[in-house]
């Protein structure tokens, strides 16, 4: 066919989803035969939103999102790449000012025959395997027209199966009154079969994705493609598809309407298994009759940024590609694919400072064609030029394979839509927030670091924030430089196509951020069933500034605090209150409630805590030790943290001293008071000389140094600095009787695998030299045998003051102005 000639029927070009060789091909033919109307596999929901796709402000990848408006959770994605062929015949249509039509099943029955197929497996679950079962044969128009599972709910980790991907949204098992003969037919890894692949990829690439051009007619690669579909579908049907069979119906209808309005040059861009069901003799009657008395729902349509980690199968998209950015390479380059590829792995490897040299390219290119030669495929494809990259730049190493597939073979692109694209009012709100603070959505994961006391750092945090109460997980909030105040916050930041979901679904909660977040806080004060739940939610309302729940949230608070008589829960809550009280003074909000709330959950502690402690068993105790942590810690944030020490002090002297508590707590609460300096060096070591005679059992002496030394609480310097209670324990662990040492061998090792390697160093060291090596000093005389001095020693610590002012920044005249 000449370029340019008028195609005399239908133009039905079958192809695969996401495919560059597909893409190029669909070009190809749409020039060749120059349709006056284009048709698209996809809801017809999306006819209204087709010419955005024709604006500057239009990146791909980007997605149609439907959902259902009564439930927006529910809903589906139909993702484009620039390298899809729906995208290109789209673009090629709108460029030339020629009308598209999607002619797919619409989404309001999609969304709606999702929830219907959720609800029949949930009744199934519930009454057993015989429910739901039919005669043999019979058909269940409801189970086989769910058109993809389109409209499951997505959460963060997997996108939604669009109507594009033919997945089972009810898995690969048979149904009841079906036989294992119905199961799905996978189209290309029989014609890959036929022709000798024993790798549907690998045939699909070499037939299609890698073919350069088209030397003849541009349209007999979609001839092929469907006299091969037509002879599957002959012999296996509709391939255990059966629920195609109402989409295709609903495409039959779209196609005659569309002959109807435009004549018969028009063309379809579909997947290449419907194209010998669009050319089936059917009736309008029978087509309609497939299409009677399926459920709809209201859905609304929108376009969306997709990712390239989303269009990949590894992300959770199953109609997906492995390796989209090379996809999208292939379909960019003009020409020499093989030479810019390698030219694009060597930038990346340079940057990351691997040392590769252009006669690393030259080589790798060479290499990757030798490949391709001895395994007699047209081109190298990704396989081959993975193999030459690890073998040339890589030095046979997998770990510099790992940023090449990350970064260049799926990508961290993301797509953009432009402002005119429909949104809920909430969506607008965030954007013009985003806009105004400068923190734009990006696909690749970064680190962001906010100073609270800037304007712009604080505002960038409650955003955050807000966002967290509404479950749009942009950030997450990560130990850094911001841990050790309250003025800075680490965040780590990574846009999800999702949580365009994420926001539509809350949109029913207000049409502004922080309208929403308050709705959405005073719904879960209300809803929450324990004390815990309640004061985390008054951490966060705090944390992000809603200010208008908190009356609500401090409500539900003390009447949570009032009813709840559990130390263990007590404890719990206490520590989100103690943190919350210090934004008080970070964020300039009245914590005065939240401090009256928090002094009387803290007394109901201390009256409760020693009777709780009484009788635990290991678990029980392990986890009452995580609170006795986490309430002395909490003590300290609270506003008269002084006179809360002492009263502390006086609950933890009774638990150290009291022979019913397990062992591990009673060693914490005396770690608790030596490090508070509620306890002397010499009563610890009497409690420790109780705690490991002769009389106590192995492993209850064992549970006590645990407590006492144990974990990341700097248990081993201790030992270090202190012989005496270094002797104590290397007595009593010498004296350990040789058949009960295997039961506290467990105890032991937990408790010194926590130090450091130095520190489990030095240990051994004194111990092997024994006691006359004085703890840290290495027995200089003029100190006593525990190894600490009777004051300090001003010259040696005025060594310390040059290195000191060097990374203060503070100079000699700055000291002297100070009087120091």
């Amino acid at each position: 066919m000449q370029g340019g000639e008028r195609v005399k029927g239908p133009l039905l070009l079958g192809v695969r989803h996401h495919g560059p060789g597909s893409a190029r091909a669909v070009r190809a033919a749409l020039d060749a035969a120059s349709p006056d109307a284009v048709l698209i596999e996809g809801p017809p929901e999306a006819d209204a939103l087709v010419a955005l796709a024709g604006q500057e402000g239009m990146r791909p990848p980007v997605a149609l999102l439907a959902h259902a408006v009564d439930d927006p959770g529910r809903a589906a994605f139909w993702p484009l790449a620039r390298f899809s062929p729906e995208w290109v015949a789209i673009r090629w249509a709108l460029g030339r000012g020629l009308p598209v039509r999607f002619i797919d099943l619409p989404a309001a029955h999609s969304l709606a025959l999702a929830a219907a197929a959720e609800e029949r497996a949930e009744k199934r679950a519930g009454e057993g395997p015989e429910a739901g079962s039919g005669p043999a044969g019979a058909p269940d128009p409801e189970w086989d027209a769910v058109p993809g599972g389109a409209a499951r709910r997505p959460s963060p980790g997997a996108a939604a199966d669009p109507e594009w991907d033919v997945a089972d949204p009810e898995g690969d098992a048979v149904p009841e009154g079906r036989t294992a003969g119905e199961l799905r037919v996978d189209p290309l890894a029989v014609l890959a079969g036929t022709a000798g692949y024993d790798d549907p990829e690998r045939w699909w690439e070499d037939v299609v994705e890698h073919r350069g051009g088209h030397g003849g007619d541009p349209l007999a690669p979609f001839a092929a493609l469907g006299e091969a579909m037509s002879a599957l579908r002959a012999a296996h049907g509709h391939g255990g598809h059966r629920r195609d069979l109402v989409r295709e119906a609903h495409m039959r209808l779209r196609l005659r309407a569309a002959r109807k309005e435009f004549g018969d040059r028009v063309g379809v861009v579909c997947g290449a298994w419907h194209v010998p069901a669009l050319t089936e003799r059917t009736t309008v009657t029978a087509d309609r009759a497939l299409l009677k008395g399926l459920p709809k729902v209201r859905t609304e349509m929108t376009w969306v940024p997709w990712t390239h980690r989303r269009l990949a199968r590894r992300s959770g998209y199953g109609a997906g590609i492995e390796s989209p950015g090379w996809y999208g390479h292939l379909f960019a380059s003009p020409d020499r694919p093989i030479e810019r590829w390698m030219t694009s792995v060597a930038g990346l490897l340079r940057a990351e400072d691997h040392p590769v040299s252009p006669a690393h390219v030259i080589e790798a290119v060479r290499l990757a064609e030798t490949l391709a030669a001895m395994r007699g495929r047209p081109l190298a494809g990704l396989t081959e030029t993975t193999d030459a990259v690890r073998a040339v730049m890589c030095d046979g190493s997998d770990v510099p394979l790992e940023l090449i597939r990350d970064r260049l073979v799926v990508g961290d692109v993301l797509g953009e839509v432009p402002d005119t694209a429909p949104a809920v009012p909430l969506q607008r709100d965030l954007a013009r927030l985003q806009r105004g603070l400068r923190l734009r959505p990006e696909a690749a994961e970064r680190q962001l670091e906010l100073d609270l006391r800037e304007e712009t750092g604080a505002a960038r945090s409650r955003l955050l924030h807000r966002l967290r109460l509404l479950a749009v997980g942009w950030g997450e909030p990560v130990a850094g430089r911001a841990s050790t105040g309250t003025f800075r916050e680490s965040w780590r930041l990574r846009w999800e196509p999702e949580l365009s979901v994420r926001v539509a679904e809350a949109g029913v909660w207000g049409t502004t951020v922080l309208g929403a977040a308050a709705a959405m806080a005073e719904h879960r004060a209300l809803a929450a069933t324990t004390l815990a739940e309640v004061t985390v939610l008054a951490e966060e309302c705090l944390l992000a500034e809603v200010t208008d729940a908190l009356p609500a949230v401090m409500r539900a608070l003390a009447d949570r605090a009032a009813l709840d008589t559990d130390v263990g829960r007590l404890a719990e809550a206490l520590p989100a209150l103690a943190r919350s009280l210090r934004y008080g003074d970070t964020r300039s909000t009245d914590t005065s409630a939240l401090a009256e709330v928090a002094t009387g959950l803290a007394e109901r502690i201390r009256v409760g805590l020693p009777p709780a402690c009484t009788g635990l068993d290991a678990d029980g105790a392990a986890l009452m030790r995580g609170h006795l942590d986490a309430v002395h810690t909490a003590l300290g944030l609270l506003p008269d943290a002084a006179e809360q020490a002492e009263r502390w002090a006086s609950v933890l002297h009774r638990l150290a001293g009291r022979d019913t508590v397990p062992g591990v707590i009673r060693g914490r609460a005396a770690r608790l008071l030596l490090d508070a300096g509620r306890l002397d060096r010499e009563g610890a070591a009497r409690l420790m000389g109780l705690a490991l005679s002769s009389g106590t059992p192995p492993a209850d002496a064992a549970a006590w140094i645990e407590g006492f030394i144990g974990g990341a609480s700097g248990g081993g310097m201790l030992l270090v600095h202190d012989e005496r209670l270094r002797g104590l324990v290397d007595d009593w662990l010498t004296g350990v009787p040789p058949d009960q040492f295997t039961d506290v061998l467990p105890l032991l090792r937990r408790t010194f695998s926590a130090y450091e390697p130095g520190v489990r160093r030095t240990l051994g060291e004194l111990v092997r030299r024994g006691p006359s090596a004085a703890a840290g000093d290495g027995g200089r005389p003029g100190l006593p045998a525990g190894g600490f001095g009777t004051g300090i020693d001003e010259r040696r610590a005025d060594a310390v003051l040059p290195v000191l002012r060097l990374l203060l920044g503070i100079d000699e005249d700055s000291l002297a102005g100070a009087g120091v």
